[in-house]
């Protein structure tokens, strides 16, 4: 992940969404960025949808990869997100990840990720990496307790595309993954995952080099490799 990487760049002013867009051109087997002022139908995690209103910044990065171990497939959603981190904080806007891949901040959500990869064997060929981050957008009423902006956070507004530039210079920078567990919050609290056997209270630990979930259970020390975290416990 660290050498040079060309790409397209593609700009659209609507779009139902960028995910659907460059996932609809991986056919082609070139590195795509799409970016959009708007979505219409953003794309969230677990089919949810995504408040894509204009003021925010939204894009997917379509990537392949050669010799790319499976195995290490969670480096690049790791990327993403510290890279999201360290735009923020070139702005003044302290962030941090909240397992395995929202940005908060000040404990409302600023920015969600979303992770789509293709594998042929034991090898990563290619991801679709979407990026839905709040800037001057204005939120939706039931959002507002849950979900913040960097125009609330600093108190005036931003310049979307000098964050773009920033985050795009990251995105296709070196690799940042190793910086997961230092953005990584919650470290040593207590949290709920959110599983498919059910909802378990646990102390968060941190991540292992998969970047699997370490919690502290009634039962010992458990890993995680799928859940929801939940910090209001």
């Amino acid at each position: 992940m660290n050498e040079k990487v060309e790409y397209e760049t593609v700009r659209f002013d609507s779009i139902p969404s960028t995910q659907d867009y460059a996932k609809g051109r991986r056919g082609e087997g070139k590195n795509l960025l799409a970016i959009a002022k708007r979505q219409t139908q953003g794309k969230g995690t677990k089919g949810r949808s995504f408040s894509s209103g204009e003021g925010g910044l939204y894009m997917t990065a379509l990537r392949f990869y050669e010799h790319f171990p499976a195995s290490r497939a969670f480096e690049v959603m790791q990327h993403t997100a510290v890279a999201v981190c360290e735009t923020l904080a070139e702005f003044s806007v302290q962030a941090k990840i909240k397992w395995p891949n929202d940005i908060f901040v000040a404990n409302k959500k600023i920015c969600g990720i979303l992770t789509e990869n293709v594998f042929s064997g034991s090898w990563l060929r290619s991801s679709c990496v979407g990026v839905g981050l709040n800037v001057n957008n204005a939120l939706e009423e039931e959002l507002c307790a849950v979900a913040t902006t960097m125009q609330t956070v600093i108190g005036a507004p931003i310049e979307i595309s000098a964050v773009e530039s920033r985050l795009i210079e990251k995105l296709f920078g070196k690799n940042l993954s190793q910086k997961y567990g230092s953005y990584l919050g919650w470290t040593g609290e207590k949290i709920k995952i959110r599983t498919a056997d059910g909802e378990i209270r646990a102390r968060l630990l941190g991540v292992n080099e998969r970047g699997e979930l370490l919690a502290q259970t009634k039962d010992g020390e458990r890993v995680f490799s799928a859940g929801e975290v939940s910090v209001s416990v």
